[in-house]
């Protein structure tokens, strides 16, 4: 439980998940579970329905804006659901963090202000990365026929969605072996090492890198 005063804020991307009100509930739930009681006083709550992307995406976004001045104001803690609906944006985040606004993510509770620099900085690699796929499934659909039309990205985020959830659940199964080998000392070249020596494959099937069981350090201690 927590005690103090919070103003929570919540956001979807699109129009489309904005009027269906899902993704919000589920943040509504992530920041209720995240309180759980306890003396504190949740004194504003924000919506917003828009993109985030962009240089300047405070801008773009007037409820957040209203939020952090609604902190600074009563000296509350901005908690949000996830740090990845906050931004997946490295320059933003780290303005958030020079701002001198308390923030704190429910699905990452314990994360200092270096490990939330680490996440954003991931976020927005695998935002990029989601992206270069997108267009790339794009291009190649383009190249057999097909027509996509307007919903033609729509169609692909599904499978990205799906290999995200793989990549979790392969993290969230290998969770007990990497944590007795990091109780053992091992570095993360030794751990690579370590699981292709008794023969576990890695997410691709192939042999471990540095890389990767970078990856899934990350994936166990921040994402899951």
């Amino acid at each position: 439980m927590v005690s103090r005063k919070f103003v929570s804020y919540v956001r979807v991307s699109t129009a489309r998940q904005g009027a269906s009100g899902l993704g919000l509930e589920a943040q509504q739930a992530a920041v209720a579970g995240y309180l759980n009681g306890g003396d504190w006083e949740l004194i504003a709550e924000y919506r917003e329905v828009e993109t985030g992307k962009g240089a300047d995406a405070l801008a773009k976004r007037p409820q957040l804006r209203a939020a952090l001045d609604a902190c600074t104001k009563a000296k509350a803690t901005l908690v949000i659901a996830k740090l990845d609906r906050l931004a997946r944006n490295v320059h933003f985040v780290s303005g958030l963090i020079e701002s001198g606004v308390d923030f704190v993510a429910a699905d990452m509770p314990q994360a200092n202000k270096v490990m939330i620099q680490m996440h954003s900085v991931m976020a927005e690699w695998e935002r990029d990365q989601i992206s270069a796929r997108t267009k790339a499934a794009l291009t190649a659909a383009k190249a057999r026929g097909v027509v996509l039309g307007r919903a033609g990205a729509d169609n692909l985020r599904p499978n990205v969605e799906a290999r995200r959830r793989a990549a979790d659940a392969f993290a969230e199964r290998l969770r007990p072996t990497l944590e007795s080998m990091k109780a053992r000392g091992l570095s993360q070249r030794a751990i690579a090492d370590d699981l292709n020596s008794i023969g576990v494959p890695a997410a691709n099937g192939g042999q471990w890198r540095l890389a990767q069981v970078q990856r899934v350090l990350f994936r166990i201690s921040c994402c899951i």
